[in-house]
């Protein structure tokens, strides 16, 4: 529930805007450091372990938070979250794949993952919708215990997820263990077109979606008023949601139905109406289940043994991609609206559509 109102909480701490922005780029620079390192601290210890480790870190950067409200604890409890996030990101599909794999179902993984991701948007549009109510009802403390409680939970569920792999031993030789994952995970991206060109297809999918955060902006350039503003902003929500929902059908149409997004995304928001947020929230949801099938395919080629490894590779990807548009969008506001600039952000898709039909990238 502190995700909606963190930053509010920062500025009613008496921090500045360029204290708040410097909070956001700690935690973007966490995230991105710890990227690949986690991914291979995965293949070599517990998966389990790790997606149990994860949510608590961040849990306790959101205690610090609630009961130390300053900036070193704001920067400290990023540096958490990022950790937390970062372990969590490829670990989590590795595992899943993997035990997948084993009982001789992987073919369920876009359908699972797709699903998973589809749950994770709703419960957040639940706790945005909640967290109004708490915060009338208890304040930041309040807010703040349940944001501790949740990551909590999350970890218990963590736990009890099913791991097959063993782990190695310890001391000098899981050193040499994590090293030697780490030169077999960048070697299998090396000598795999395959492997390459699904982090290039998954890093581009996962990254340009990084604009769905001025997703408000767009909304409030057609003239809604605050009120309504939610509202429009919960239609693009529930279209990730459905488009998770239906991950892993329909997945050999992939080029031509992300061409038909590509076009939704463009109309829509040019179109400068309300009404045009559904065909966004539709674009969404096509990307989303546009990733859930290629990151289904990147899966099939990568070996156990470096799995998380080069899953956090296309990780550090759609980091860099989102880094290059939402740094387009600042240099394009200068220029533009939020619905041109939306509009360009369907061009990657586009590209990506054609060469799919041109049998360059599957």
């Amino acid at each position: 529930m502190l995700y909606p109102v963190y930053a509010v909480l920062f500025a009613d701490t008496g921090l500045s805007p360029a204290e708040i922005s410097s909070l956001f780029a700690i935690w973007s620079v966490t995230g991105f450091v710890l990227e690949v390192p986690s991914g291979v601290w995965a293949d070599v210890f517990s998966r389990r372990w790790l997606l149990t480790l994860a949510p608590l870190l961040g849990g306790a950067g959101y205690a610090l938070w609630t009961v130390f409200p300053s900036y070193l604890a704001f920067a400290a409890g990023f540096v958490l979250w990022g950790a937390g996030s970062a372990l969590q990101s490829g670990t989590l599909q590795a595992l899943v794949y993997e035990e997948l794999s084993r009982a001789g179902a992987s073919g369920s993984y876009a359908r699972l993952i797709g699903r998973s991701e589809a749950a994770s948007t709703i419960g957040q549009v639940i706790a945005t919708g909640l967290t109004g109510p708490v915060l009338a009802l208890g304040g930041y403390p309040l807010v703040g215990l349940a944001s501790v409680a949740a990551p909590v939970l999350a970890a218990a569920v963590g736990w009890s997820l099913p791991e097959s792999r063993g782990r190695s031993g310890s001391g000098s030789g899981k050193r040499q263990r994590y090293f030697d994952v780490l030169r077999s995970g960048l070697a299998e991206v090396r000598r795999t077109p395959a492997v390459r060109r699904g982090l290039l297809l998954v890093s581009v999918l996962m990254g340009v979606t990084a604009l769905d955060e001025y997703v408000p902006l767009l909304a409030r350039s057609t003239g809604v008023s605050a009120t309504m503003l939610p509202l429009l902003v919960g239609v693009v929500t529930a279209g990730f949601a459905v488009g998770g929902l239906f991950a892993g059908r329909g997945m050999r149409w992939t080029g031509p139905v992300l061409a038909v997004g590509a076009g939704c995304l463009a109309a829509g928001a040019l179109s400068g109406r309300p009404a045009g947020l559904v065909l966004v929230a539709v674009a969404y949801g096509v990307f989303q289940w546009a990733y859930a099938a290629a990151e289904a395919r990147l899966q099939d080629h990568i070996a156990d043994e470096a799995r998380a490894t080069v899953t956090s590779v296309a990780g550090l990807g759609a980091e860099l991609v989102a880094i290059g548009m939402v740094g387009g969008y600042a240099l394009g506001s200068v220029w533009t609206g939020p619905g041109p600039l939306f509009a360009l952000a369907a061009v990657p898709y586009l590209l990506i559509a054609l060469a799919m039909r041109r049998g360059e990238v599957r």
